[in-house]
């Protein structure tokens, strides 16, 4: 097995501590991760990784290899690709994480154009709203939506993602259309709650540069927003709502837009990477398309200009 391969397979036992799990993500045989270990402990003479039969660890040796290791994929890959000039020929394996809709709604059908004009690539695309640990998954880069924990990891921020107040025509018609935030106590919402703690989002807006907020009745809660589309639909009430889920109800008459003054702040959104100092080609290629896909569907970000 040549050395670069050798990096590889370190650096993902490295991060995911664990050799089944690496030998999953790589699809390689377990026995296979664990050999290319060993050969490049036997090449470096010093042990790089802690074994027990409950975890594997980085040795203060391998924790800095590690970080040699990093920079001399990245140097090699820029190396290797800096020659290829023509954009057909960028070949590899990127692997992306997106939230559902996203990726339902904007990045799938798009695809095949982009696999069309990059034949050397293979896309394994991740649609999910759960947090995704890239170093366990393997996973290339990540695309989240909203205000960022604390993170490691490397940020690019590739706009601001409208929301919009929205309900349907029947609805307006049984209860009246709301003209201001002070009309809303007379209205059903359909609650949303969060997936990962249960609590029920309040209905926010901005005035005059602040955010505002105020809690709304509503006798239809949902967990997702595939859910708080439909019951929006349906009729059973007000929704905030992403621009990609509902610009083609409101073209369509499905969804009238309501409080155009009073929406909530954008969305930032923002694609992560692992600490590398630079982007192997495919990747590149990847992330400039689907910055370029996204800023159809969200407003131009300033500050990131």
């Amino acid at each position: 097995m040549d050395r670069i391969d050798l990096l590889r397979i370190f650096i993902r036992v490295a991060e995911s501590g664990s050799f089944t799990h690496a030998a999953d993500t790589l699809q390689m045989p377990r026995s296979t991760v664990s050999t290319a270990v060993q050969e490049l402990e036997n090449r470096l003479g010093t042990r790089l990784l802690s074994r027990t039969t409950r975890s594997v660890r980085p040795t203060e040796d391998g924790r800095r290899f590690h970080q040699n290791a990093l920079r001399l994929l990245a140097d090699f890959e820029e190396a290797e690709n800096q020659f290829r000039l023509h954009s057909t020929e960028t070949r590899g394996h990127v692997k992306v994480n997106l939230p559902g809709r996203i990726g339902r709604l904007i990045v799938a059908p798009a695809l095949p154009a982009f696999l069309d004009r990059y034949p050397g690539l293979d896309i394994e695309l991740g649609m999910t709203d759960r947090s995704v640990n890239l170093a366990e998954d393997g996973t290339d880069c990540v695309l989240r939506v909203g205000p960022l924990r604390d993170s490691s990891l490397i940020g690019r921020k590739l706009g601001m993602l409208p929301v919009f107040n929205v309900a349907s025509p029947a609805y307006l018609a049984r209860y009246g259309t709301p003209r201001t935030p002070e009309d809303l106590p007379d209205h059903q919402a359909v609650l949303y709650a969060s997936p990962s703690t249960g609590r029920i989002e309040e209905w926010e807006w901005e005035k005059d540069g602040r955010e505002e907020s105020m809690p709304l009745r509503g006798r239809v809660t949902v967990n997702s927003a595939e859910g708080a589309v439909a019951c929006c639909l349906a009729g059973l009430g007000l929704a905030q709502l992403p621009a990609y889920d509902v610009l083609p109800h409101i073209h369509r008459g499905e969804l009238v837009d309501v409080l155009p003054q009073w929406r909530p702040g954008p969305l930032p959104m923002t694609l992560l990477y692992p600490h590398r100092k630079h982007l192997s080609r495919r990747l590149e290629v990847f992330t400039e398309w689907l910055a370029g896909l996204l800023n159809t569907h969200c407003f131009p970000d300033e500050a990131a200009a």
